[in-house]
């Protein structure tokens, strides 16, 4: 704080002196009047016009106290916007990286069932699979009983048709359920 105090300080002095530099540019006769006054020796017109070079410089003096308190008060609100903008934007960035957490938190919950949904699909399937092969063997199985049922009963018939043809009788009818 105290060099800062003291940069602002020798800001202003520098400011006071290139003001006076510039009143004193503005108003030559000014330091003319004073150094006719000293040649001349006269005490009317000296106090004259030292006391209209008094009130220049006075008004000159006021001015510049002026401008040195709106530059403090300028610089005292720069300072603030400065710190607002910075306290802000340390805000913005708590919040962009709470978001990002928020949003990683969440891919990975995402990812995490995902993988979790695709091994329960791919279980699943196995099982579903393994299902359909199991009923396909069964359904070979019954086929082939009905393939050597139907062969048996193809056998009975022939060796019955061969016996029919031996005895030399035809086979008997079969009775529907009204009549023969």
């Amino acid at each position: 704080m105290v060099e800062g105090e003291v940069a602002k300080a020798e800001i202003v002095e520098t400011v006071v002196v290139s003001k006076l530099e510039v009143v004193a540019e503005e108003s030559p006769a000014a330091c003319d009047s004073e150094v006719a006054v000293e040649k001349a020796g006269e005490c009317e017109c000296a106090k004259n016009k030292s006391s209209k070079t008094a009130h220049e410089r006075d008004v000159a003096l006021a001015k510049l106290e002026e401008e040195k308190r709106l530059s403090f008060i300028k610089a005292w609100e720069e300072s603030e916007k400065a710190k607002v903008d910075h306290k802000a934007e340390k805000k913005l960035c708590e919040v962009c990286a709470w978001e990002n957490k928020k949003i990683a938190t969440l891919e990975s919950r995402l990812i995490k069932y995902e993988e979790e949904l695709e091994r329960k699909r791919a279980e699943y399937q196995e099982t579903i699979k393994n299902k359909m092969g199991l009923i396909h063997r069964q359904a070979e199985e019954k086929r082939a009983i009905v393939e050597a049922i139907r062969g048996e009963k193809i056998l009975r018939s022939e060796e019955m048709a061969a016996e029919f043809r031996e005895i030399g009788h035809a086979p008997p009818r079969r009775c529907s359920l009204f009549g023969c």
